[in-house]
């Protein structure tokens, strides 16, 4: 029997107390409690019968599916005795570099409590190749009349443990799954190693990887194997740019040969001979300003000098302090205030609540930084959006935000100060729009660069003062699958 779903007005509660600012302390506790869960009981459960789990780590390794037959024709040979698919089978795909030293030690522990083959390695398998090679075994053996394989392909779930970068990377590799016909989707649990974990707090997953750990990764695949289903809302990012100076992009933007903008929004002014494209999906939020610098500082200092970030607290001691560095709270004396709004660059065009017309959106001169937040969880568990009254919803011609009801929420943080307010949630950021498809026009004037992310990871966009560059974001039209942590 699976396992019911819950519909947003079963979460609203939950992910707004998981979104509320958690503290690491209480996170920790989480898998302390409890009654006790039987290693050897869970192990039966979620383990995948041996000549699956091995032909599936045998075809991604070979890259080809056929060349692991045998492993089929054993298991259903005249004679033999018919294979028994376990109960909830998981995989999990590890970022052993999140975490700080607790990485390696998880996937020793994972390794441990369920079939070796079932843990990935991020450094050595992609998930997407998982998708090609792994599922497509199972598919191929149940096509062919293992019922074992079959069972197996349809209630197998999924665990990302790592940051919100890595959730990202895998609910994308399996999303590829809904576009190809290939249903049903794995849901995914979260064990969380990064340092902000906003997507496994918005799913009740914690935002910290418990002290009490060795307890809690039995708790946590068990909950995996037996949580209830939600979704989540996935936006499709593309930017449109004059041809020349190539994006050092994260992971989840791609280089494409072409990407359509929206016809029904006139694009004012003469495009470039030539462009290039990118494409992405994100999850969390994507932001343009002073956060994504900061943010951008911070990515290159631990990738250059790693040892410096052993962990969560390390990691926000040194993020705070490329705050104040880049002039997030103290601008540079030489710098004209009147040029650091992002408004001096940046028109901004959306499709508001219950419209299917563009509308262009006027910037606050104060703002320097815009945020488009799909979940209600930015910056380690805080809420900037607010919880706000029914009356001004109303006023302002917004909904209730949820994870999944087909809107973003776009809003402005002014300067480090008014963003610290924001954060402990003192004050509301300030709010600009709440839309189901936007667009940004970047034009170069006194600023020759601006700094973007998608969810946590960072990028410098070169910006031309004769051709604008856009950004169009419009949601992705199935939703990811998602296990329910609390």
């Amino acid at each position: 029997m699976g396992s019911p779903e819950l519909t947003t007005t079963d979460l609203s509660t939950s992910r707004n107390t998981a979104a509320s600012g958690r503290s690491s302390v209480i996170d920790s506790i989480w898998g302390c409690t409890g009654s006790t869960i039987q290693k050897d009981d869970l192990r039966k459960r979620i383990t995948i019968p041996e000549y699956l789990r091995v032909a599936m780590r045998e075809a991604i390794q070979n890259k080809d599916v056929d060349s692991v037959m045998r492993h089929y024709d054993m298991a259903n040979a005249a004679g033999a005795e018919p294979p028994q698919p376990s109960e909830s089978p998981i995989v999990v795909f590890i970022n052993a570099k999140s975490g700080g030293r607790h990485g390696p030690e998880l996937k020793a522990r994972l390794q441990d409590l369920m079939g070796e083959e079932q843990v990935f390695d991020l450094s050595t398998v992609k998930p997407d190749e998982f998708v090609q090679y792994g599922l497509s075994c199972l598919e191929k053996f149940a096509a062919l009349g293992d019922t074992c394989a079959k069972e197996t392909r349809e209630k197998i779930r999924i665990v990302a443990a790592g940051g919100d970068g890595t959730v990202g990377w895998v609910l994308g590799c399996l999303g590829k799954l809904k576009r190809q016909g290939r249903d049903p989707v794995p849901p995914t649990g979260i064990i969380p190693l990064g340092t902000g974990n906003d997507l496994s707090r918005s799913f009740g997953w914690g935002g910290s990887f418990p002290f009490n750990w060795k307890t809690a990764t039995k708790r946590i695949l068990d909950r995996v194997a037996n949580g209830p289903i939600c979704h989540l809302d996935s936006w499709n990012l593309v930017i449109s740019m004059p041809a020349g100076e190539a994006l050092e992009t994260p992971y989840s933007l791609k280089t494409s040969d072409s990407a359509s903008l929206d016809q029904e929004l006139e694009i004012d002014g003469e495009l470039p001979e030539k462009s290039s494209y990118y494409q992405g999906v994100f999850y969390n939020y994507f932001s343009i300003g002073m956060d994504a610098q900061v943010a951008y500082g911070f990515h290159h200092l631990r990738n250059e000098k790693p040892y410096l970030a052993q962990g969560p607290l390390s990691n926000k001691l040194i993020y705070s302090g490329y705050s104040c560095k880049q002039g997030w709270f103290f601008a540079p004396c030489s710098s004209d205030p009147g040029l650091r709004g992002l408004n001096n660059i940046l028109r901004l065009y959306v499709k508001k609540v219950n419209s299917s017309k563009w509308e262009q959106v006027p910037i606050p001169s104060s703002v320097r930084s815009i945020v488009t937040l799909n979940l209600p969880s930015y910056g380690s568990g805080r809420n900037p959006w607010g919880n706000l009254k029914p009356e001004y919803l109303e006023k302002k011609g917004f909904v209730e935000a949820h994870a999944d009801d087909g809107y973003v929420e776009i809003f402005g943080l002014k300067h480090g100060w008014h963003a610290s307010m924001v954060m402990v949630e003192l004050i509301s950021a300030k709010h600009i729009a709440q839309a189901s498809a936007m667009r940004f026009e970047l034009r170069g004037g006194e600023w020759k660069e601006a700094y973007m992310q998608v969810d946590g990871e960072p990028w410098k966009q070169p910006m031309n003062k004769e051709f604008s560059t856009f950004v169009e974001i419009k949601k992705v039209p199935f939703q990811s699958t998602m296990v329910h942590g609390e």
